[in-house]
């Protein structure tokens, strides 16, 4: 490339560069890079010097700056040059410069070229002196400093600015016109324009209301300044103060605030000039956390006095140096002076920097910041907050603009106010009026928010709102409380808002402000402290004296921190349960915030986790459980709190499978509704809890109910606002199972049995409750038809009809109203056919719904209406408590009386407190009444639908098994009154002569075996049970007291048809029905079986079995035991109970112990068995009584028999089975039976006589045995076809034996009759005493008490009267004469043995299945008892010889038994046959054949007697007629006994009967009067 060609090229690429004006960075680059090379091309002489100036000057006028960027490059190439060694270079670029002088001027050269080369360009002289004169100029401009006037020379200047600024600024001046003043000034006087500066902010300060001219005035003056000029002299004017004893005054930091406000400097740069730093700030708060937690350890800790005095010391010494003043913080200082003036940006970030809430700790802060709050929210508090009525002081708004918009709307708070307010925190503490103006903002919020008409997006919006409330509520309001000292007025303003959140939302604000707040601030930490030092000072003092100052003191600690307060209360009452009472009185200082908190702290203390639920015997629920319940109930009642939370947690531990915690609902429905449910009930209590609502409330509860009005109905609408009622009710129904198969697990069955009962209890009181407190719409609306309730719910079906009871009654009683309102008929019978039509409109859906509850085969026995009809009704509708209503009545007269004696009372309260018992009076008399009426109503229903009841599709019994299966069973157990109402519909079924309904079979049934249904009990339930067999035994013990009542109320009943296969019932067939001497009979065996089965029980040693049969005994103590042998054998087995388990098992201890004392008391109105029911008659008055009884009285024992064999039909199995249990039992008995003879009598026939003593025989041999025989016995004789050819059989046998127990009768009644009688009879009563002697040396332990009895009928009637007489009048009850068990009784073994036969004869009426239980019963009682009875009985026997006497006969009875024994059992069959036969063949000599029954089986009676296991009814009577005979004559009948056995025709019995006679005559002789004495002695001893 040629030189032309480059500088063509350079010029070009110029030229196109510098047009390239839109890219400036880039062309001016390029630029130098071309000029640069341009020159470069010059230096190294590939171009020459002219031609590049010709080319430069071309481009110089392409660009203004061009002459600039050509200089630069001469600088860079100067550089260049310089360094090389070539010198012809240097020289090339100097000629270059030179040519090109004229392109850029000397002084742009000069200020960027080398001294050097501007020297040799000839620009200067000497680079040398160049230098020197640039150094000079650069110290005068940097280094030399001006003279200003500091005020030190002339003060003019300054004095006229302060003059300027300080003048009045009220006019038209404004801060333009000052400014120019001031520049003048400057210029004028040379002031420092820094100085001026100061001044100008020194004014400022001192005319802080002048903002307007100041700030604009700063900020036109900053122009003129350097940015941070004025930072930096504000820092400075800071920096002056920062010294330990100086203070930066307020005026200041206003200034720097509102200089911030309006931007004039950056915090950032202010803030590294404010003390102290932020690390020391860190610091102090780290340490105020530290102090307070030592405070807290301090007030925690147990300081010894000694040690209390230095402590106070330290103390005293920390605080004086506290109190030196802390260094100034003009970080808060300036923070406070940005709120004042509504900067919130800027105090926002200066708060940012610190630790939370540090700042606001601060008073003047958190005061400026709630004054900033105020502000903001003014408007819209205005508008929605005020209360009505109040006026309230309006605040202005802030003079600046800049200030936080105000709000006018709840969404305008989420901007800014909650933002402020969650940085205030606990320290809105310190402006109680800006927290009740927030509460009412939330309160006004919730309002609306409840409202529902807003749209979607709002809905959201609100929600959104809501939720940020919740936080300010959690995070502000509630530790604010705790900060403010006991403002009460602040609590109840909380609560306005606080009670429209659900509590779900509350509860767990408590909870949050319970367990976290106090843990987030050192303030709320000593609070936490001093809070819980104070409760402890308090509780400490806290006595039933003193409830109100304690109360009192209690309230004003409350207000402020109830959580902390409550908590301790709780954990004081789970300890001492004493504190209970006075708690509750105390804390009635409380606000309503402070319950519903109280409510919280509950559930939470009941829901620890940590806290077992059981004592460590794991047998009972904890104390503190049962403290915290009580409470509970208590404090429920007495307060207004809200019960939804504690109902729902309750609801929820159900749910969850827990029952603990019905403890709980039992005690808060208690106390809230007064309905107690207690086993304690006295009988007049229970009578008074089966009237109408008054008098429950006067007599059936222990306390008076009072004022349950308020707290029931609160409970009532908690219920139902929260859906709760029938929810806990089914959950208590199925927790009732789920106790024993879910929650029992591996539980002690002691508790399982107590949290049972508790579930029970509660669901029974509170479907109570519910029954009583819901309208009839309510309570039908909420429980669904019965099936659904079983087969949906699964309900059990008892608690099904208890909850549905109300339903129907309510129902009925609707539906009586309206049809009684359309026809407007007055008579009674109209009435009552109102009242039938609406039960059965009622009623008919509920006959429907319950087929499906059980198998269609039940149906066939029972029909849905009778099932449905017994589940419906209640006492209240069976029976009216006349007694109680005049018990109540009479109370109130006394009151009354009581209130005119009154002397003191003043007139206006008598008159007031007369007109209340007045009118509870007619309330109660109106009551009775109404219920009078209903009762009448309901009899007349059941008096027509009785005929549909039964249906007996199958057989009687299977009716009964059904009835009490399905319906007597388990509500005999469900409550006391159920209890009751069982016993009573079984009487109304029975007086109303229910078709196919056997009184007598429902009865033994129920008496017969008690063992498994009372060891399958809970001890509540046993305690239900025993008073239902109280009241059945009431009922029995009422028939068996006198013969007119008998008569009157059963003997001509059905229930009393002894021949079950009857259907039809015409009443006229007196032989069919059971008489009056054998229903005492079978009343003995009722209780002979009672008393088997109570010392069964209580041999078993199992817990449930002991405890149960002594509460079961204690409740039917009125009625049982009423015979002397069973109730000493009850005391002798009790009393073994006493002394074992006295170390081992205290409550069955105390429960025995208790027993033992009542029974003890009751021994004086306990009877001898022969008064109880009359043993044995004499031959003559047997012969009279067939006479008089005629082929009925024939006929009506062999009914009885098979009515007594169907009755132990069912209790067969069980037998056996108790028998396998107490095999021990047996042994000892079989042995006592072994050694006594076992000479059977004849029931009338020989054949019968003969197969009875087999069958006894073969009882002893082996219980199971004669089990089996009696079964197979039962099972023949059972069903309807079977019993009408055994009767053919049977008849005759059981004829005989009749007549023959009437005869035995008859003779005692007539001893007993008068004593003139008795002696006039003196024969009979010395055959009598004969026999008696005769039993006593068989057995060698007879006891003196039958003796005496046998000598001195007559004496033992007066007895008998006296009883009776003692019985009515001992504390108003009646107390019929009743007797028990047999065999355990020391009294004698033949007495017993007696009984036993008669209970035998009552039992099975000779069925021989029927005897052999009794003597296994016997059996088992004698075991028990047997060593007893020895030792009782020996001092019977007066004299030696008796005894020698008495022991022969015995030894020779025996082994005629024994032959017998063998005898019998190969001609079993054969005897059966001989039996119908004899039966056919010997109607007529059945007089003769009783005779000699009487004379010839007396031995073997005796010898029964002694062996109690066999004897069969026709043993008892023999047992009777021996009584009356000698031992002599026993030797005699024992050989006539087996001679009958033998024999099957009639004349072998005549020649035994003529033979008895003979004995009889001569033992009379001999032996009567001798006897009469020492039977006196004997039996004077055992009384």
């Amino acid at each position: 490339m040629n030189i032309s060609s480059l500088s063509n090229s350079s010029l070009q690429l110029c030229r196109t560069l510098s047009e390239n004006k839109s890219h400036d960075n880039v062309s001016f680059r390029d630029i130098q890079q071309v000029l640069y090379e341009l020159a470069y091309h010059v230096i190294r002489g590939n171009l020459k010097h002219d031609q590049a100036s010709n080319v430069l000057g071309d481009v110089i006028e392409l660009r203004e700056d061009m002459p600039s960027i050509l200089a630069d490059v001469f600088c860079i190439l100067d550089i260049e040059t310089s360094c090389l060694e070539e010198k012809s270079k240097r020289d090339h670029f100097t000629q270059l410069v030179l040519a090109c002088l004229y392109l850029v001027s000397d002084t742009v050269l000069k200020e960027r070229l080398d001294p050097e080369t501007l020297e040799s360009l000839g620009l200067i002289k000497q680079s040398q002196q160049f230098n020197q004169k640039s150094v000079k100029i650069k110290t005068k401009l940097f280094y030399k400093q001006q003279k200003f006037n500091l005020l030190r020379e002339e003060n003019e200047g300054y004095a006229k600015l302060i003059a300027e600024l300080g003048q009045d600024l009220s006019g038209n001046i404004t801060s333009d016109l000052i400014l120019e003043n001031i520049k003048s000034l400057i210029g004028c006087f040379n002031l420092d324009p820094n100085r001026v500066l100061d001044i100008i902010l020194e004014v400022y300060e001192c005319r802080p209301e002048y903002d307007d001219f100041f700030v604009p005035l700063i900020e036109s003056y900053m122009y003129m300044c350097e940015p941070q000029t004025l930072c930096h002299i504000l820092g400075f004017k800071f920096k002056f103060y920062q010294d330990p004893s100086g203070e930066t005054p307020p005026s200041l930091y206003r200034v720097a605030a509102v200089l911030l406000q309006h931007n004039l400097i950056d915090l950032e740069d202010l803030y590294v000039h404010l003390l102290p730093g932020d690390n020391a700030i860190i610091e102090e708060h780290k340490r105020e956390i530290v102090e307070a937690k030592q405070i807290v350890r301090k007030l925690t800790m147990v300081v010894l006095s000694s040690e209390k005095t230095e402590e106070k010391e330290k103390e005293k010494e920390k605080e004086e140096e506290k109190t030196e003043k802390p260094p100034d913080n003009q970080k808060l200082g300036l923070l406070e002076a940005l709120l004042k003036i509504g900067d919130w940006q800027h105090a926002q970030s200066i708060m940012d920097q610190m630790p939370p809430f540090y700042s606001t700790s601060h008073k003047p802060i958190a005061i400026a910041l709630c004054q900033l709050v105020h502000v903001t929210i003014e408007p819209l508090y205005r508008r929605v907050g005020v209360p009505k009525g109040a006026k309230g002081s309006p605040i202005s708004s802030l003079p600046n603009k800049r200030a936080p918009k105000q709000a006018d709307s709840f969404e305008d708070l989420r901007k800014e106010v909650f933002n402020m307010l969650c940085y205030l925190g606990p320290h809105l503490s310190h402006d109680p009026i800006l927290f009740a103006k927030v509460v009412r903002l939330g309160k006004a919020f919730m309002k609306e928010f409840q409202s529902d008409g807003s749209k979607q997006e709002d809905r959201e919006k609100m929600e959104i709102l809501f939720s940020c409330l919740l936080s300010i509520t959690d995070q502000v309001l509630l530790p604010s409380l705790s900060l403010m000292d006991c403002n009460a007025c602040m609590s109840e303003e909380l609560w306005g808002m606080f009670k429209t959140f659900p509590y779900q939302y509350r509860y767990r604000l408590y909870g949050q402000w319970k367990n976290e707040t106090y843990n987030s601030h050192p303030l709320l930490v000593k609070v936490k402290a001093q809070t819980i030092d104070r409760a402890k000072y308090i509780m400490k003092r806290l006595t039933k004296e003193n409830v109100k100052p304690s109360g009192r003191q209690i309230g004003k600690l409350s207000h402020s921190n109830p959580t902390i307060l409550f908590d301790y209360i709780l954990s004081q009452i789970q300890k001492y349960d004493n504190l209970i009472t006075p708690v509750v009185d105390s804390l009635k200082y409380l606000t309503s915030l402070n319950y519903d908190v109280l409510a919280y702290c509950i559930i939470e203390a009941l829901a620890n986790p940590e806290k077992e639920r059981m004592k460590h015997d794991d047998t009972t629920i904890s104390s503190w459980l049962q403290s915290l319940a009580s409470f509970c109930g208590a404090v429920f009642r007495k307060y207004p709190i809200e019960l939804a939370g504690l109902l729902q947690y309750v609801a929820n531990q159900l749910k969850a499978g827990k029952s603990f915690d019905l403890l709980i609902l039992k005690e808060v429905v208690q106390k809230m509704a007064g309905i107690e449910i207690t086993e304690e009930m006295t009988m007049e209590q229970l009578e008074a809890m089966t009237g109408g609502e008054q008098l429950k409330a006067e007599g059936g509860y222990f306390g008076q109910i009072r004022n349950t009005k308020k707290s029931s109905q609160r409970l009532k609408d908690a219920l139902l606002d929260h859906d709760l009622a029938l929810p806990l009710c089914l959950l208590m129904a199925q927790q009732r199972n789920g106790v024993i198969f879910q929650e029992g697990g591996e539980k002690h069955l002691k508790l399982v049995g107590k949290l049972y009962d508790q579930c029970h209890d509660t669901l029974v009181q509170f479907g109570g409750f519910l029954a009583s407190n819901l309208s009839t719409e309510d309570y039908i609306k909420r429980v669904p038809s019965i099936d659904v309730l079983c087969n949906e719910f699964h309900t059990p079906h008892d608690a099904a009809f208890f909850l549905s009871r109300p339903m129907y009654a309510h129902h009925i009683s609707s539906k009586y109203d309206e049809l009684k309102k359309a026809e407007k008929g007055n008579k009674q019978q109209h009435k009552v056919h109102k009242y039938i039509t609406s039960c059965e409109l009622v009623m008919a859906p509920v006959h429907d719904a319950v087929i499906s509850l059980h198998l269609p085969k039940v149906w066939d026995d029972i029909s849905p209406q009778f099932y449905a009809t017994f589940w419906s009704l209640t006492m209240y509708d069976l029976a009216v408590p006349h007694s109680s209503y005049d018990r109540e009545v009479n109370k109130l007269k006394v009151q009354m009386k009581a209130i005119d004696d009154n002397q003191e009372m003043p007139p206006n309260k008598k008159k007031k407190e007369k007109e209340r018992c007045t009118a509870l009076q007619d309330k109660l008399l109106e009551e009775e009444k109404k219920q009078l009426e209903h009762v009448q109503r309901v009899l007349q229903r059941l008096k027509l639908e009785k005929d549909n009841w039964l249906l007996a599709k199958s057989t009687k019994n299977e009716t009964i098994t059904k009835f009490l299966q399905l319906c007597i069973f388990p509500r005999c157990i469900f409550s006391a009154i159920d209890a009751v109402y069982c016993a009573h519909f079984v009487e109304l079924v029975h007086q109303q002569k229910t078709p196919n309904f056997s009184t007598l079979l429902c009865y033994d049934r129920v008496f017969s075996d008690i063992i498994y249904t009372v060891a399958s009990c809970t001890e509540n339930e046993a305690s239900r049970y025993g008073r239902f067999l109280c009241c059945m035994l009431e009922t029995v013990t009422r028939w068996h007291s006198d013969r007119v009542i008998y008569e009157k109320e059963c003997g001509n009943y059905p229930g009393f048809l002894t021949i079950l296969r009857a259907t039809g019932f015409d009443g006229g067939n007196k032989a069919d029905q059971l008489d009056y001497e054998n229903f005492r009979h079978v009343v003995h065996k009722w209780h002979y079986k009672l008393t088997k089965a109570s010392v069964h029980c209580l041999e078993t040693g199992e817990y449930t079995h002991i405890r149960n049969i002594l509460i079961v005994l204690t409740k039917i103590l009125p009625w049982y035991p009423k015979v002397l042998n069973l109730g000493q054998a009850l005391e002798r087995r009790v009393h073994k109970i006493c002394q074992e388990e006295k170390e081992k098992r205290p409550d069955l201890y105390a429960l025995a112990m208790g027993y033992s004392g009542q029974l003890k008391s009751r021994k004086p109105f306990m009877i001898p068995e022969n008064e109880f029911h009359h043993k044995d008659p004499p031959a003559r008055n047997a012969v009279a009584a067939t006479v008089q009884n005629g082929p009925g009285g024939a006929g009506m024992p062999t009914s009885l028999t098979i009515n007594t064999a169907k009755l132990e039909e069912s209790t067969a199995e069980e037998t056996e089975k108790l028998k396998e249990k107490s095999q021990g039992a047996v042994k000892v008995i079989n042995k006592a039976a072994n050694t006594t003879p076992k000479v059977t009598t004849s029931n009338g026939n020989s054949a019968s006589n003969s197969k009875i003593i087999k069958e006894k025989d073969d009882k002893e041999k082996s219980g199971k045995e004669k089990d089996k025989e009696k079964k197979e016995k039962i099972t023949a004789a059972t069903p309807e076809t079977k019993a009408l050819g055994k009767d053919g059989k049977d008849k005759p046998k059981e004829e005989r034996a009749n007549k023959d127990d009437k005869a035995r009768e008859i003779k005692e009644k007539t001893p007993k009759s008068d004593k003139e009688k008795e002696k006039a009879k003196k024969e009979e009563k010395a055959s009598k005493e004969e026999k008696s002697k005769t039993v006593v040396t068989t057995v060698e332990s007879k006891s003196a008490a039958e003796k005496e009895r046998e000598k001195e009928p007559s004496r033992e009637k007066d007895l008998v009267k006296d009883m009776k007489s003692k019985e009515i009048t001992k504390g108003g009850e009646k107390i019929p004469v009743a007797g028990s068990l047999k065999s355990p009784v020391p009294r004698s073994e033949t007495s017993e043995s007696e009984r036993e036969q008669k209970r035998r004869k009552v039992d099975t009426h000779s069925s021989p299945s029927h005897s052999s239980t009794v003597k296994d019963n016997l059996n088992e009682l004698k075991d028990s008892s047997a060593k007893h009875y020895i030792n009782h009985t020996t001092p019977t026997l007066s004299k030696s010889k008796e005894r020698e006497v008495d022991k022969k006969d015995l030894d020779k009875s025996r082994e005629r038994s024994r032959e017998r024994e063998k005898k019998e059992e190969k001609d079993r069959k054969d005897r059966k046959r001989d039996h119908s036969n004899s039966d056919r063949e010997v109607p007529q000599d059945s007089t003769k054949r009783r005779k000699e029954e009487n004379g010839t089986t007396g031995s073997s009676k005796h010898s029964k007697s002694e062996s109690p296991s066999d004897s069969p009814r026709s043993n008892e009577k023999e047992k009777e007629k021996s009584k009356s005979k000698s031992s002599g004559k026993e030797k005699g009948d024992s050989i006539k006994a087996e001679k009958m056995e033998k024999s099957s025709s009639g004349s072998k019995k005549e020649s035994r009967h003529d033979k008895e006679k003979t004995e009889k005559k001569e033992k009379r002789e001999s032996a009567g009067g001798k006897e009469e004495k020492k039977h006196h002695k004997s039996s004077d001893k055992h009384r």
